[in-house]
């Protein structure tokens, strides 16, 4: 059959007859087995050359008189005939040809980089085992070693291990010396690894004792971290020296494995103590045979009880209230998820308008072909060659548009990734084949939509009519009516595309009028951490040296220190109370440890009172500066000023001021009581800082980064700077991903208007171009041009006003996907949808304007005379 396929009609029955004669005399003489491996043989070697002779025929259309007499041929030769006549058209109609490639290949280039995103961070599997089975608890980094111990010991039914983590940022020292780096490191329990199920590349993980008091330091290393320290296999057993303590190697972990963000690199042992109920850990389980995420009710009902027994949780941190799972998965990217879907929704409807527009365009362009395919058909072509024709005429453009929609997304990828907040999972987005492939799939399949449109137009028509109606065309009746539907259909897509920017442009705007309680402006941040080995006093002496290092430097106002920056979504809340005054409805407030300056540095008004001075740093007495959220919960009509409160550390401290209010908590989470102390005046003093510097005017708050970091090490040489920013670009990430979406969905929302236009600009063109003859003979019997103008750009208005009613309908009924990241701003909202139809229909009638103005200016004799 394979031969028999590659051969000429003409050579077929000859051949054919031969093999058969030649595999009879072989099944005789040598058996059945031994002619059918000849005919394999006899296949295999007279493929290539059968191939080769027909694609040169198809290629070059030589025919040999031989084969003259016999039509046909087998198909490869008419594909490739039907592939040169459609270059050869495609060359002739540069205008056309472009146009329509470029136009797939926005849409097919920006879905390609989208579904690169998503299939990396959304559908890749996990680098863990069976995932699927792995469950992330509520209420994350609010979980104590002690709660940890005793889950463990008292196992809840439903799982078969758990296991705790924290994550912060410390310093590192490589084992052959050199400057301290930091990095971001996981605090786990002995078992983390065994729960997640994963091997190292070698050496081994924790193991059980691990996580003991006493148990000895030990450290596995990501495959990153182990190729920066040289990718010597040699490391293991030697120490790596973590916030100044010295770590034992003990593995290192396989290329891709990451937990839980690709951004840790280091994961070290801690030793749990049963009586520690500091709540900074998150936990991890595995459920067991024979349990899924939708029977879990009971044992977290079971798990609630006997946290309750054991522990006592105040009202408002009660843990077992509403316990709740999440499939690790939607933990580690459930921030990103909805993100990169409603990106990859908007490019899919980019992608559709696309096709739509190209589709129009191909309707027209076989509408102006009538006739010349009425002459064909009557000359003996039948419509399965000519759809053949029209289909290979489409992929061929579908093939050039997928190879530079493929140079699109190459190129865009790298910008579409940092435009998006990805976060920690931004490392994680990687550029690799499978956008060629995926942008070769998207161009074809898209092709073939294309293609099916005007085929089915073309089936549906009547050709030989058309030779009676040549020139009005005589398919135009249905095209016309295609063409028309798909330009209501993309200008649809285009309103729920720009309505979707408008909403999310109200909502940035939304966000930014919040006041902050701080000066954004003009203010540069530094992450800083510290070793943890260095003693208490000697970490607080370093820290308060950095500031007039700092304060000297050129261009710098004023510096200061704080443990926890407004807009980085709160923590550290301390207990609080005023002596002499009954708790009231709060019990604890946040609680910043801070240096002198700290509140003018960042432009929080002292409301009350005074601000701290550089004397106040050496006073012995502990002084707090109150926020106006705790004046209102703590002291309702009494003056706090010179009041004895809480101060956090087992004493008590003196009002001195109130400050205004500041986003302690989140842009959105309202007033949050906060509490601000000295370092001085705190005994404990955290290893991760971060440092403030208020530039002034004029002078660009990321010009001092590279001066602030070289005073640090100077003046403080075991502490390294882990970030750098700006008040700014805090600002920024507290708006959310709203800012990240509303910018691409504007770009995409601009495309889509393009596209629109231009769609609507190809049908009322073509509309034009089919009455030339028509509107020639009005204005030869009086019809003003304006009045031509009138109705040609009122079909279009027509047209734009239908595809905006059933957008703004569609956009009702799907823009509630956008509601997640939406603020003071509901999905129907009026001025977005209203701004939505303005824009397009704006945007339409001008479209239908440009045609209508040629028609207007064109000579009804000229016109008349080439009919």
């Amino acid at each position: 059959m394979l031969l028999r396929s590659l051969l000429h009609d003409a050579e077929r029955d000859e051949v054919e007859a031969d093999i058969r004669g030649e595999y009879a005399m072989r099944c005789d003489r040598d058996g059945v087995e031994s002619a059918n491996a000849w005919i394999w043989r006899q296949a295999s070697a007279s493929a290539p050359a059968s191939l080769k002779r027909s694609w040169w025929r198809g290629w070059t259309g030589f025919e040999s008189q031989a084969h003259m007499h016999r039509p046909g041929g087998v198909m490869l030769e008419q594909w490739i005939q039907d592939a040169r006549f459609a270059v050869r058209r495609l060359m002739k109609r540069p205008l056309f040809a472009t146009l329509a490639i470029v136009t797939l290949a926005l849409g097919v280039g920006g879905t390609a980089a989208v579904y690169s995103l998503v299939r990396t961070l959304l559908l890749e599997p996990l680098p863990y085992g069976n995932s699927s089975t792995l469950a992330a608890f509520w209420n994350p980094f609010d979980w104590s070693q002690a709660e940890h111990l005793f889950l463990q010991d008292n196992m809840p039914a439903g799982f078969s291990d758990i296991a705790a983590y924290t994550q912060m940022d410390l310093t590192f020292t490589a084992p052959d010396g050199g400057a301290p780096q930091s990095t971001s490191m996981i605090v786990s329990s002995a078992n983390l690894f065994g729960v997640l199920d994963v091997q190292p590349l070698f050496g081994q993980v924790f193991g059980p004792g691990d996580d003991a008091q006493g148990a000895e330091p030990k450290v596995v290393l990501s495959y990153g971290l182990w190729r920066t320290l040289g990718e010597d296999r040699s490391l293991i057993g030697r120490p790596l020296e973590i916030g100044g303590e010295p770590h034992t190697i003990i593995g290192v972990m396989p290329p891709g494995f990451w937990f839980p963000d690709p951004e840790a690199r280091v994961w070290v042992n801690a030793p749990f103590d049963p009586e520690n109920r500091s709540g900074n850990y998150a936990m991890i389980g595995r459920l067991a045979d024979g349990y899924t995420f939708g029977n879990m009710a009971a044992p977290l009902a079971q798990m609630g009880t006997r946290l309750r027994e054991r522990f006592d949780y105040p009202p408002d941190w009660d843990k077992t209230r509403n316990p709740v799972l999440t499939p690790i998965a939607d933990s580690v990217a459930g921030t990103v998820k909805p993100m990169l879907l409603a990106t990859l929704a908007a490019m899919a409807l980019i992608l559709l308008i696309a096709c739509s527009n190209v589709a129009a365009l191909m309707l027209g362009q076989v509408d102006s072909r009538s006739t010349e395919l009425a002459v064909r058909s009557a000359l003996g072509a039948n419509r399965r060659q000519l759809m053949q024709q029209l289909v290979m005429e489409t992929v061929i453009l579908g093939v050039a548009a997928g190879l530079l929609g493929s140079l699109l997304a190459a190129g865009s990828f790298s910008v579409l990734k940092h435009s998006l907040a990805l976060g920690a999972l931004l490392d994680n987005a990687q550029l690799d084949w499978s956008v060629f492939t995926g942008a070769m799939g998207i161009s074809l399949l898209a092709a073939l939509v294309v293609a099916a449109v005007p085929a089915i137009s073309l089936w549906r028509g009547d050709l030989r009519d058309s030779l009676t109606h040549s020139r009005t065309s005589g398919i135009s009746g249905r095209g016309g009516r295609t063409e028309n539907a798909l330009v209501i259909f993309e200008v649809a897509l285009a309103v729920l595309l720009v309505a979707g920017a408008a909403l999310l442009i109200r909502t940035v705007d939304n966000l930014r009028s919040i006041d902050p309680g701080v000066t954004v402006e003009q203010v540069a941040v530094l992450d800083i951490i510290t070793e943890y080995t260095t003693a208490r006093p000697e970490r607080a002496r370093m820290l308060s040296d950095i500031i007039p290092g700092l304060q000297a430097l050129p261009g710098v106002e004023n510096a200061a220190l704080t443990q926890q920056l407004p807009l980085r979504h709160g923590g550290n809340n301390w207990g609080f109370h005023v002596e002499g005054i009954e708790r009231g409805n709060q019990s604890t407030t946040a609680f910043r440890i801070v240096t002198p300056g700290y509140l003018s540095t960042l432009g929080i008004d002292i409301r009350q009172g005074r601000d701290f001075t550089p004397a106040d740093a050496v006073s012995e007495e502990p002084l707090v500066i109150i926020n106006e959220a705790t004046r209102d919960a703590f002291f309702g009509p009494v003056d706090p000023i010179g009041r004895m409160v809480a101060s956090g550390t087992g004493g008590l401290a003196r009002v001195i001021g109130v400050a205004g209010n500041a986003a302690e908590a989140g842009l959105t989470a309202g007033p949050t009581p906060a509490r601000y102390m000295l370092l001085s005046h705190v005994p404990s003093t955290a290893l991760q800082q971060t440092v403030v510097i208020r530039t002034r005017e004029g002078v660009d708050p990321a010009s001092v980064f590279d001066a602030a970091r070289s005073t640090i090490e100077r003046v403080a040489p075991i502490v390294a700077v882990s970030n750098t920013t700006t008040m700014q670009d805090v600002f920024d990430r507290a708006v959310g991903p709203a800012l990240q979406l509303k910018s691409l969905l504007v770009i995409l929302g601009g495309l889509a208007l393009v596209l629109g236009a231009v769609g609507v600009y190809g049908v009322v063109s073509h509309f034009v171009g089919k009455r030339r003859r028509e509107w020639s003979i009005r204005m030869a019997l009086g019809l003003r041009p304006w009045q031509l103008i009138g109705r040609i750009v009122a079909r279009g208005g027509m047209l734009v006003a239908a595809g905006t009613v059933i957008g703004i309908i569609a956009s009702l009924a799907v823009m509630r996907v956008l509601s997640t990241f939406l603020y003071d701003v509901t999905p129907a909202d009026r001025p977005s949808l209203m701004i939505a139809m303005a824009i397009l229909l704006a945007a339409g009638m001008l479209a239908a304007l440009i045609p209508a103005w040629r028609a207007s200016r064109a000579d009804p004799a000229t016109v008349l005379r080439e009919q």
